[in-house]
């Protein structure tokens, strides 16, 4: 719904959601039945890791999917949207953090 009614402003699903979003896709008839009921239209999945479709701040167009929603007036449950555990950025010295990155904050 989100993406029907803002159909240039290229949302992006959170991994969970995407998880959700293939397996129904699998499902091609019903997908297509529910796109035409909410959309009016099919809707395609473009994924952000094609030259066309690539997103330059995934977690902005996440954020700008989840306020889409509720624009729209549509439940966001926290669970499906907020990785769980993964890195809030303190920087602590993990493996992963960014070589120039303060440590300790």
């Amino acid at each position: 719904m989100a993406c029907a009614l803002n159909p240039d402003a290229r949302l992006s699903p959170s991994k969970r959601v995407d998880v959700g979003w293939h397996v129904f896709l699998t499902y091609t008839r019903p997908y297509e039945e529910f796109c035409r009921k909410v959309a009016g239209r099919f809707i395609h999945h473009e994924p952000a890791d094609t030259p066309d479709g690539a997103i330059s701040d995934p977690v902005a167009a996440m954020g700008a999917t989840v306020e889409a929603m509720r624009a729209a007036g549509l439940p966001v449950v926290p669970e499906l949207w907020i990785p769980a555990g993964e890195c809030s950025q303190c920087y602590a010295g993990c493996a992963d953090d960014p070589a120039d990155a303060p440590k300790g904050r």
